[in-house]
């Protein structure tokens, strides 16, 4: 059997593998899209909730969209930071799938979910400290008081989070993809409801926005929490008898979580602190970044749950026992979210005029300005969807196997080192920028877009790269 074969009759069943007229072994590419289609449409519903609350804030005024612009990006960081835990859940739940280990599984859903509690003084000590921690950055008064008005409940909600994002990661683990689409569209519907109601029936502003997002998340848990524990999943997990956390299950699942968490922190951060650039630049241009990643979003959610995929057919086969049947697996996915992700980019970018009015206050002065610099922005944007594409799919295939320390390192020298202090450089004008010993170029909002779009191409080739070397076969959980 070559190297490139799947393991002999006898071992467990292999995901996607479908066997031709000549016996020879072929990735189904029909079961890749029975799987990824599902959880396309569940990361596009997360996109629609991000739109919604985009939406919903850009009601408010220019001024409370450029204030939570500031944030969105460094609630993101620190979740991903803190909550690895959740994101860890899927990898160890296929695993234990393709392996045949049920009550494993089950447990360590658990294990998250009793981390995520242990999360909540870490999220509580950060809402107290939002108020120097903005204060730093050097924001427009009304901008910063929009800022720290949705911080504060969103940090102290956060834990909330990471606890929903183990309960999808067990859904998809086990190829229940389905299921994390009901609970999705369950925490979508309590989105709107709760930012009507708190946002402008209240008359609770961007922090009803913040108290919407965490309230829906609490609705998405505890439906999470039903199906988990009921019909058909409570027999074949008996999630009702392995909910006892252990110790040395909560230490493994916080080693693997934190370089997993940490390699989209690093993204996350320098993204975070790019968006703060833009904010600091202006309020239009602040604005406009916001409306833009939120768009972009229709191809970065899908492509998420397109690279999701990845994890749990990588996972499956890796605990079947045939690490050569996972690296096709990982293969064929990567070259489908790429094909799909530059597509999205530039159809999204072409309907940009279109689009964009649709997302500010027709009566606020500065709404032209928005809609002008975000239809630029939106090419640029596409011109990195390809690249995010390839990111994605390397990184969430190498997440399947258990490889997240050497990720997570090119993610930190990449973002840290080499984007936030280029797109420092090419957004501000000499004077304007948060420091003063680098080169200042002054291209603005088109400046900063650039250096993301160079920064993406190169950690999407290093991601595959390191993919495509094979060293993650050698991890083993």
């Amino acid at each position: 059997m070559s190297a490139t074969e799947p393991a002999a009759a006898g071992s467990r069943a292999l995901p996607a593998l479908r066997r031709g007229a000549d016996g020879r072994a072929h990735v189904d590419l029909r079961a890749i899209a029975a799987l990824a289609l599902p959880l396309t449409v569940n990361s596009s519903l997360q996109a629609v909730i991000n739109l919604t609350d985009t939406w919903f804030v850009g009601q408010i005024s220019t001024t409370a969209m450029a204030g939570i612009a500031a944030i969105f990006w460094l609630v993101l960081f620190f979740l991903m930071l803190i909550g690895g835990l959740g994101l860890a859940v899927q990898t160890l739940v296929a695993q234990a799938q393709g392996a045949g280990r049920y009550v494993r599984a089950a447990h360590a859903t658990w294990v998250a979910l009793w981390g995520s509690v242990l999360t909540l003084p870490l999220f509580a000590a950060l809402a107290l400290v939002g108020a120097p921690l903005l204060a730093r950055v050097g924001l427009e008064p009304a901008v910063h008081a929009q800022a720290l008005a949705y911080w504060g409940p969103r940090m102290l909600g956060a834990p909330l989070g990471v606890a929903l994002w183990a309960m999808l990661g067990f859904f998809n683990g086990i190829s229940r993809p389905r299921t994390t689409i009901l609970v999705t569209l369950i925490v979508g519907v309590a989105n709107v409801a709760l930012n009507q109601l708190l946002i402008f029936e209240l008359g609770m502003g961007i922090a009803g926005a913040a108290w919407a997002t965490n309230l829906s998340m609490l609705v998405g848990v505890l439906a999470g929490l039903w199906l988990f524990l009921h019909g058909s999943l409570r027999a074949r997990y008996r999630a009702h008898l392995s909910w006892r956390p252990r110790r040395v299950d909560l230490v493994k699942q916080f080693r693997l979580g934190l370089p997993i968490g940490l390699l989209y922190a690093a993204d996350i951060f320098g993204v975070a602190l790019f968006q703060l650039m833009q904010v600091k630049l202006s309020q239009v241009e602040g604005a406009a970044t916001q409306t833009v990643m939120m768009l972009t979003s229709i191809a970065y959610m899908p492509g998420v749950g397109i690279a999701l995929a990845a994890t749990t057919l990588v996972g499956h086969a890796i605990g079947a026992g045939d690490r050569a049947w996972a690296r096709r697996l990982g293969n064929t996915v990567i070259v489908v979210n790429v094909a799909f992700m530059g597509l999205i980019g530039i159809l999204l970018a072409a309907a940009g005029p279109w689009l964009l009015p649709a997302f500010v206050n027709p009566a606020d002065a500065q709404a032209a300005a928005v809609v002008e610099l975000g239809t630029t922005l939106l090419w640029i944007a596409a011109g990195y969807q390809l690249f995010d594409g390839l990111n994605l799919a390397s990184g969430f295939s190498l997440r399947g196997a258990g490889d997240a320390y050497v990720p997570a390192a090119l993610a930190l020298l990449l973002s840290w080192g080499f984007f936030v202090p280029l797109a420092h450089a090419l957004s501000f004008a000499p004077g304007a920028g948060f420091v003063a010993w680098l080169p200042q170029f002054g291209f603005g909002a088109v400046g900063g877009w650039s250096a993301l779009l160079v920064y993406v191409i190169l950690l999407g080739v290093a991601l595959y790269l390191r993919w495509r070397s094979g060293a993650w076969q050698k991890i083993r959980l």
